[in-house]
């Protein structure tokens, strides 16, 4: 048991030495709330068109609105509406009966502007993050910096019939910052207690509205699979208080696929009739755990889908290209569980299961352990 124990605190160190060190809860260190258009990393262009969108649905609006609807300090937003004025692009208003604050009007030449940056793209959300810093930012609260303990472990399948076994691999496997492939037969357990190890990870993390890659955006921030500490629309728009709102602090995303994941799903989708881009389950999943179950049921070959995660499970860095031909890289930060019914040399060549770190494999519980 000891030496368990220290395999799995020996694992944990280097795990943590390849991040930063970021103190979870800081988030206004690590995200700045930026006071300034260049402090932003957007063009002014870019943040024009993106004003001008949202002045387009809205009508006028004051520069409070704006700010809240771009989730930008009223500093930059005022900075921006000089920039566009000196454009032509929007006219004052004046204050109305039930709103004392200037309000801000397109002007035809600012409408035109608006339509053609929706035909480019229809995103008109907060204002994305550039792709540098979101960068850093999955860095620094990396989801393999954190510490598993075997006394975390116990508390997680505490009233659980388990091998001590099995928790002593899957405790390593949390710590190894590899992926993980878990196998057995239907009804032993896997789906169940493979969701349950993302509670050992308690803390919170920063998921922005949006990334910028040049001047496409590509919407990261998912209801479905994201869940918001706290009324995303209560922001405080003070600019001493918080960090930048283009973040939103949510729990460590947990996401599960099973037989419906096709190769497109973890590659970039660009929408036509929306015209803006979807990120792929393992961008969405960066900072947590991304689960494929009921792996070699899919209606793609699992090799298809093995051989996308080879450079990612060995780089921590996942390469996607835009529908302009636009190639980036962003971190892969998650922990990957494979788990299926089937033999995994059934599944997988020797070469990509070399690279899992951990095989573990779920049995049915033995007569006295059901007693």
């Amino acid at each position: 048991m000891g030496k368990v124990l220290d395999i799995m605190q020996q694992e944990t160190a280097l795990a943590a030495s390849d991040a930063g060190e970021f103190s979870h809860g800081d988030f206004g260190a690590l995200a700045p709330r930026p006071t300034t258009i260049e402090a932003t990393g957007l063009s002014h262009n870019y943040l024009a068109d993106l004003i001008a969108k949202h002045m387009l649905h809205g009508g006028a609006l004051t520069i409070a609105e704006l700010s809240e609807r771009v989730a930008l300090a009223g500093s930059v937003v005022e900075e921006m509406i000089m920039f566009m004025r000196t454009e032509a692009r929007i006219e004052v208003l004046g204050a109305s009966i039930d709103i004392a604050a200037l309000r801000y009007s397109l002007t035809d030449r600012g409408r035109n502007f608006a339509l053609d940056a929706l035909m480019r793209s229809s995103y008109s959300g907060a204002a994305p993050v550039p792709l540098k810093h979101y960068a850093e930012v999955v860095r620094a609260q990396s989801i393999h910096a954190r510490t598993v303990t075997r006394d975390m472990i116990e508390q997680l399948f505490e009233g659980m019939v388990l091998d001590q076994s099995v928790r002593d691999q899957l405790g390593l496997s949390m710590n190894s910052g590899r992926a993980v492939f878990v196998y057995g037969t239907p009804g032993t357990g896997k789906t169940y207690i493979t969701s349950k190890l993302a509670r050992l990870f308690n803390d919170s993390v920063l998921i922005p509205h949006a990334i910028a890659v040049g001047d496409d955006t590509i919407a990261i921030f998912d209801p479905i699979v994201h869940k918001a500490l706290g009324d995303i629309d209560d922001a405080s728009w003070m600019l001493d208080q918080g960090h930048d709102p283009r973040y939103i602090q949510c729990e460590r995303p947990v996401i599960v696929s099973g037989g419906e994941l096709t190769a497109e799903m973890l590659d970039i989708q660009y929408d036509a009739s929306s015209k803006e881009y979807l990120a792929p389950l393992q961008l969405k999943a960066n900072n947590g755990v991304f689960i494929i179950d009921d792996m070699g049921r899919q209606r793609v070959p699992p090799l298809t889908i093995f051989n996308r995660w080879i450079v990612p499970m060995e780089e921590r860095t996942d390469y996607l290209s835009l529908g302009s031909g636009k190639h980036f890289s962003v971190p892969f930060d998650e922990v990957l569980i494979f788990s299926t019914n089937m033999n995994p040399v059934e599944l997988a060549d020797e070469a990509f299961l070399r690279r899992i770190g951990y095989k573990i494999e779920f049995k049915h519980l033995t007569d006295e352990q059901y007693h």
